[in-house]
């Protein structure tokens, strides 16, 4: 469950990037403060793994790089999804050349994992925010229900819930294939 933090009406977003970071991240929505839940088991596992493997195949020839829990600040919003990929050449930079602290952008591809007790309504209007603002692709991935729904620009959620399916990644990541099944896979640890 996201909750509501104490916060004045008024309360700019200038305001809000002065107040101190929360644990876990607090975001700013129409003039409110809202701070998302703790990340259990399923949550962080995905959270961790997921990006290692979209990494693993965009760094190396420099065509993005994926974050976990990085403050995105962009049309009158700051949102920190579970993980953003960002395309090699939209990754803010500072004049030495690494990479910069705050992300005044949208990204490329959202991704949110649903907690549980968590309302999908808000996190789904945050996917929705960034497609209107320029993400190419959002997931939001439900790990009690094996589920991943695909959020596209201009085109109607598809949801994804069986084994053989592939999942739509961003067309950076090439010919890479993903599956629910595989997804998944990565949250059990039994043997053989």
């Amino acid at each position: 469950m996201t909750t509501r933090l104490p916060s004045s009406p008024t309360l700019s977003l200038e305001e809000f990037l002065r107040q101190p970071e929360t644990k876990p991240a607090s975001e700013y929505i129409d003039g409110r403060v809202y701070q998302k839940p703790m990340p259990q088991g399923k949550h962080s596992r995905l959270q961790t793994r997921f990006p290692s493997e979209i990494n693993r195949i965009l760094e190396p020839p420099r065509l993005g790089c994926a974050f976990t829990e990085l403050r995105c600040t962009f049309g009158g919003r700051s949102l920190v999804p579970d993980i953003t990929v960002f395309e090699w050449g939209r990754i803010p930079l500072n004049q030495a050349g690494e990479v910069e602290n705050q992300f005044l952008i949208y990204p490329d591809w959202t991704i949110e994992i649903l907690s549980p007790d968590q309302r999908p309504t808000r996190v789904i209007n945050n996917i929705l925010f960034c497609l209107n603002h320029g993400t190419q692709l959002g997931w939001l991935i439900d790990p009690e229900e094996r589920t991943v729904i695909i959020f596209q620009p201009n085109q109607q959620p598809v949801a994804r819930d069986e084994d053989t399916d592939q999942l739509t990644v961003l067309a950076s990541l090439g010919d890479w294939q993903l599956t629910i099944a595989e997804l998944f896979s990565w949250l059990s640890f039994a043997s053989g």
